[in-house]
């Protein structure tokens, strides 16, 4: 029998171990997953709703009873000998492989500024950064908090302090509106006017400058800048993440040229035994930071394992996908919003105040094939568009918004 070792036990290492046992029907792999975190695998796309306090517990994943499975968390590798096919983790232990599959995921951006290390600031990616996060906000009720990114997560963050934690939430965009990712600056301008109402102060296009620090060490506040200083003792950095992507260097395994461990279209590094996918992984030299791509690439890689390597269908054209679910208003996007090639029709609808809406959709030149699309305020007709991306529309345009 041989041995997968699995390193990492986030949502996309989760899925591949699914894929395998379900697919390996002789048993010819014994798993080995290791995991660095203390808990099993969780939902990490639902870590806002453990700071909103829903319970821990409702955030795990599926567990995997199965005697060819074990799982050891609170264990971390520390490097890949390659020649002996061994793994070295950091307590020393040499653990061997046939397979080895890198599922390190990303690790979120520290801003490179004065303070950033100061006992205040936090990091959010984990469970543990968001149980953290929470008791510091517990503790701060009616206080502000200063959140550095205005993205997806970074809003998340500042609906969950202000509403379910009392805290009054500063949100700091560096790009000139929020989600400049997922939207154009319509949708982020009504979304800005939203958020504004219910007591989240915004600050967009103003990078953070430094996080200040008082006589014994402590988060006081932070300066932008355009030298607004925000009196604060708490910091959430929600802005980037980099690949975990340092076993590679030891190893001589490629990276991409934005991290991340080099593989090819089957997730595949140089060496034929070892694989990467999700977050750590750059197909080709480009990253995904969505977690349909890594369930895709997991599934990709069983198929290999078992030796089933059948042609999987082409990742959705409406990847990537945003969803964000705030109370009273609801923003999606889908595809690339961002990109128009030539001859591309956008459709614009806007309705205005009591219940501001607003959809753009872009289509081909011959106005049949919907490419990408942003809503805000069309909870209704996320289902039926993300379906149709990249498939000629049935109806026209308008009559699938509602």
């Amino acid at each position: 029998m041989k041995r997968l070792l699995v390193i990492g036990y986030g949502m996309t290492a989760h899925r591949l171990v699914e894929e395998v046992r379900s697919r390996d029907r002789e048993d010819r792999w014994r798993i080995l997953v290791l995991g660095e975190e203390p808990h099993e695998a969780y939902n990490r796309i639902a870590l806002a709703d453990r700071l909103r306090g829903v319970p821990a517990e409702e955030l795990k994943l599926r567990a995997l009873e199965d005697p060819l499975l074990q799982v050891r968390t609170g264990t971390a590798a520390a490097a890949i000998d390659r020649p002996a096919h061994e793994v070295v983790t950091t307590a020393g232990e040499r653990i061997s492989y046939d397979a080895l599959v890198l599922a390190t995921g990303a690790t979120p951006a520290r801003p490179p500024v004065p303070g950033a290390e100061l006992p205040g600031c936090h990091l959010y990616r984990t469970l543990d950064d968001v149980n953290t996060i929470r008791e510091a906000a517990e503790a701060r009720r009616g206080e502000r908090a200063v959140i550095v990114g205005g993205g997806l997560l970074g809003l998340e963050t500042a609906e969950a302090l202000h509403r379910h934690l009392g805290v009054r939430p500063y949100v700091v965009e560096a790009a000139p509106h929020l989600m400049p990712a997922q939207l154009d600056p319509a949708a982020a301008d009504i979304l800005a006017t939203w958020l504004s109402g219910t007591g989240i102060r915004l600050h967009q296009g103003r990078g953070l400058l430094s996080v200040d620090g008082g006589p014994s060490g402590e988060v006081t506040g932070a300066t932008l800048t355009d030298e607004t200083r925000i009196r604060t003792n708490l910091v959430v950095f929600t802005a980037g993440t980099r690949p975990r992507d340092d076993l590679a260097a030891d190893a001589n395994l490629p990276r991409g040229p934005r991290g991340g461990y080099l593989v090819d279209d089957d997730c595949r590094t140089p060496d034929p035994d070892i694989w990467a996918i999700g977050d750590c992984a750059a197909i080709h030299g480009s990253r995904t930071g969505t977690v349909a791509p890594g369930y895709h690439m997991a599934t990709k890689v069983a198929d290999h394992l078992v030796g089933n390597p059948a042609p999987l269908p082409p990742l959705s054209a409406a990847e990537p996908s945003t969803v964000l679910k705030l109370p009273g208003v609801e923003v999606a996007s889908m595809g690339n919003p961002h990109a128009s090639p030539e001859g591309a029709i956008e459709l614009t609808y806007t309705h205005p105040a009591p219940t501001p809406r607003y959809a753009k959709l872009i289509l081909d030149p011959e106005a049949h094939t919907l490419r990408a699309a942003i809503l805000l305020g069309h909870p209704h007709a996320y289902g039926r568009l993300h379906s149709l991306v990249g498939q000629e529309l049935p109806a026209p345009a308008e009559q699938l918004l509602t």
